[in-house]
């Protein structure tokens, strides 16, 4: 059976080619599945996210409610950072993140993000430093510093 990992994975891929195929200026920056049958999409537009474009990628997910319920969401201030482009823009900024699998012995960490490579995104705690793989995040978000 797959992970909640590899189903959020699986889903996202599906659903971001979908999404952006329709809505080309659409971002997909993550589905989070809450339950084994309920998701959220995180999407961003360069005007915002209103109402009116949820439901407008509500409507292009109908085939998946015959098996989830479907929620749309703008990506607010604790905005998911998943692939390479979310970190290089969130350079210098602070993030909480889970991996799947322990680094030096932690799946939990909190810090700011000092690089942004091909593969690797590099995060600085109150203590270390950690070269962190892209493959093996689970979740990641940027923290409301304010």
């Amino acid at each position: 059976m797959a992970s909640t990992y590899d189903k959020e994975r699986e889903l996202t891929g599906e659903v971001s080619l979908l999404v952006e195929r329709a809505l080309p200026e659409v971002e997909v920056l993550a589905v989070e599945l809450a339950s084994p049958t309920r998701f959220c999409v995180f999407v961003d537009h360069p005007a915002g996210v209103d109402h009116a474009l949820c439901q407008r990628v509500t409507d292009l997910l109908r085939d998946y409610l015959d098996r989830y319920t479907v929620e749309v969401s703008s990506p607010g201030t604790e905005r998911p950072v998943r692939r390479p482009d979310h970190f290089q823009h969130a350079l210098g900024r602070s993030v909480a993140l889970r991996t799947a699998d322990a680094i030096h012995g932690r799946k939990r960490f909190r810090g700011r993000v000092v690089a942004a490579r091909d593969r690797t995104f590099r995060l600085a705690t109150e203590t270390d430093e950690f070269d962190i793989p892209y493959e093996n995040l689970v979740r990641g978000n940027l923290i409301d510093e304010e």
